[in-house]
């Protein structure tokens, strides 16, 4: 596959992983109706087995398929910078292919975990929930309870592309803004996961068109997107 090519095809995983998040967005946050606070084991468990086909599906295209777009993105924009700024462009890619890792693995758990409360919860459904509590733990462990990985990629990425003028100043800036907001996430306020999940949509969709505009320059020289 030739330089050109890669770059076009990492702007339309990037426009893909934006459209993601918006699909996640609407269904966990709008389609699906959580069962409240009080309800009861029983309720919890029927609401994951009525809804069993649109998790797991939801699951794997938020995580599994995030995560192998990801990839895509992660190589193409290494293949991007890795001239300029070559120490650089490997540290952003470990951290990158670190994201895709703990996306990846966040999603399977999620799922797997789901599969064991549907086969045991119709007769021991305080063990299954339990079982998904747990899951739930270490899923949001490993890539959704917080988002510092992906956010020192996008730092990097940022600070490389600032120095080289490999994109916009608007959208490098807008990068800064995505980093600052996954890595405060540690914290323990949602508001930070709601702001980097809302700013990375822009950025994702942003630094695909750039891409797919402008694939084949050559960035020793200073350019705009």
């Amino acid at each position: 596959m030739n330089t050109k090519t890669l770059q076009k095809l990492g702007g339309f995983c990037s426009i893909s992983l934006g459209l993601i998040y918006i699909i996640a967005f609407i269904v966990y946050g709008g389609i699906l109706a959580y069962p409240k606070a009080d309800a009861t084991d029983i309720e919890r468990v029927n609401f994951l087995s009525d809804n069993y086909v649109m998790l797991s599906t939801t699951n794997l295209i938020s995580y599994v398929l995030f995560g192998i777009l990801l990839a895509v993105l992660v190589v193409s924009i290494h293949q991007k910078i890795k001239d300029n700024l070559p120490n650089l462009s490997i540290l952003a890619s470990v951290f990158g292919v670190i994201w895709v890792g703990l996306v990846i693995a966040s999603g399977m758990i999620a799922n797997i975990g789901l599969n064991s409360v549907i086969k045991i919860g119709i007769e021991e459904p305080q063990k299954a929930i339990s079982i998904w509590t747990s899951t739930g733990i270490v899923s949001e462990g490993l890539g959704g309870g917080n988002e510092i990985v992906g956010a020192i990629w996008v730092l990097l990425l940022s600070i490389a592309a600032l120095k080289y003028s490999f994109f916009s100043k608007p959208l490098n800036f807008l990068g800064l803004l995505v980093a600052l907001a996954g890595i405060l996430t540690i914290l323990p306020f949602v508001v930070f996961k709601e702001i980097f999940g809302i700013s990375q949509i822009v950025w994702f969709v942003w630094i695909g068109i750039a891409m797919i505009r402008k694939p084949h320059k050559s960035f020793a020289h200073k350019e705009s997107s």
